[in-house]
């Protein structure tokens, strides 16, 4: 099927949906885009796990709320599928004049200089943090707040520097909790210390950028890791006839351990 087809199909699909669905009737912007979000998750979940059958599943689940919220738009008389497509062919155009002017960039990090200029010149959008959206996942938006800051030179020298920093976070921690002591679990924590955990994340952040890792991704990784390494503990002492959460930290570890080796 061509591709301009199978596109117009998928188009005439969402409109019929919208017609004669009585869930698709009732659906606005406000209700849809928590489904947009979490498509999204799951296009970045198949993708790291290198599933390609799935990855093609969710890009197509993606795909159809582009074309949904699109509908919506053309309801309300603010655009169309075509005009989202226009826009953001021009946009891409516009932002690329490496590829379809004559301006220089060689780089990846050229690039994305050239873009916040062109953001600035020819889009009009002013100040260093313009439309910075809050609802972004934490780690992504401090991920993008630190990338803007560095567009205006505001930033660490080096790598060093961000290390140096992050340490000098870290004692600060230290010194609030001691001067606030430990709390019981599931209490509010104390305002400084509160604060000056939300500094180390932010420094960590800093860290992660500087060193060319996404630290979304790179915590989603470890996260699941560690959550395939404790089920994998607890096959173990299953198979030993006992249970994990029963046995003391030590035997724990001890069996968390072996499901690291295992695990390569």
């Amino acid at each position: 099927m061509p591709l301009s087809e199978a596109l117009l199909d998928l188009q005439e699909l969402t409109l019929r949906l919208r017609r004669e669905c009585p869930w698709d009737r009732e659906q606005t912007a406000r209700t849809i885009v928590p489904h947009t979000v979490e498509e999204a998750y799951e296009v970045a979940d198949a993708a790291l796990a290198g599933d390609q059958a799935s990855l093609r599943d969710e890009l197509g689940d993606l795909l159809f709320q582009v074309y949904f919220l699109s509908l919506l738009l053309e309801e309300r008389g603010q655009g169309d599928l075509e005009a989202v497509a226009r826009g953001a062919h021009a946009k891409l155009v516009r932002r690329h004049p490496h590829v379809f002017g004559d301006a220089d960039a060689q780089t990846a990090a050229r690039v994305r200089e050239r873009w916040e200029a062109i953001k600035s010149e020819q889009e009009g959008r002013t100040g260093t943090f313009h439309q910075l959206a809050e609802a972004l996942p934490a780690l992504t938006y401090a991920r993008k707040a630190g990338r803007r800051a560095a567009t205006v030179g505001f930033d660490y020298a080096g790598v060093q520097d961000v290390f140096a920093g992050l340490a000098d976070e870290i004692e600060e921690l230290r010194l609030a909790v001691t001067e606030a002591g430990e709390r019981a679990p599931e209490t509010e924590a104390d305002e400084s210390v509160f604060d000056e955990v939300g500094d180390v994340l932010f420094a960590t952040v800093n860290l992660a950028r500087h060193l060319n890792v996404d630290p979304e991704l790179a915590l989603r990784g470890t996260v699941r890791r560690f959550v395939g390494r404790v089920e994998e503990a607890e096959r173990l002492a299953a198979a030993e006839g006992r249970a994990f959460g029963e046995l003391p930290l030590a035997e724990q570890d001890r069996y968390f351990d072996r499901a690291k080796k295992a695990a390569g």
